[in-house]
């Protein structure tokens, strides 16, 4: 990462959001911008006011807390990654934020800048992955719908190749395929036709 990391940190906690600010600088060449806030409201605020790559959230805030919590911030921005920190060293609890959207967790008071910075690393990496696919995933789903538009019988001229349109008018095969879905048509000479062309100029 070339770039600084935005980071915004909701922790309400003076303490632990010191120790954030200290294990990030153990890492000279991690790149990053912090932005602290104490509660889910001014998070949300932050959010609104320009992009973070990750969120830090501590699970337990004076105006939200538990799964509740991660859905609110996953609304604000969907697609901002968001590790949960928790003080309590329960294994379920962790799993419980992934399973509802987080990218990972860490328990406080057994997390090292190293620790810190490489699971945010993963988490902002993981996280584009996911929105690729997701975007993939939704292009593909439109070429399907674009191809279901040709499916089925469609009225064609056998003497001009023309195609009877939903209006009944008789148009050029391209374009149906063009009102029809997003392709163009180019148009060039087949290996068959072009012999043929070239027979007939060779005859003359």
């Amino acid at each position: 990462m070339s770039t600084p990391v935005r980071i915004l940190l909701v922790e309400d906690n003076p303490g632990d959001a010191r120790l954030v600010r200290e294990l990030l600088k153990e890492d000279s060449a991690f790149p990053y911008e912090l932005i602290h806030v104490e509660t889910f409201a001014r998070a949300a605020d932050a959010l609104g006011q320009g992009p973070a790559d990750v969120v830090l959230l501590d699970f337990s805030l004076p105006d939200g807390q538990g799964v509740r919590l991660l859905q609110n911030v996953a609304d604000v921005d969907p697609n901002v990654p968001i590790i949960i920190f928790t003080g309590l060293d329960d294994e379920k609890v962790g799993l419980e934020a992934v399973r509802e959207g987080a990218q990972d967790y860490l328990v406080k008071g057994q997390i090292d800048g190293r620790l810190l910075i490489r699971t945010i690393r993963y988490a902002v990496e993981r996280k584009r992955m996911q929105i690729e696919r997701e975007k993939l995933f939704a292009e593909l789903q439109d070429l399907f719908r674009q191809v279901k538009t040709l499916r089925g019988l469609l009225p064609m001229c056998a003497w001009c190749k023309k195609i009877r349109d939903d209006e009944g008018e008789w148009v050029a095969l391209e374009t149906y395929i063009v009102e029809h879905s997003n392709a163009d048509v180019s148009h060039g000479i087949c290996p068959e036709c072009a012999a043929k062309v070239h027979s007939r100029v060779v005859a003359k």
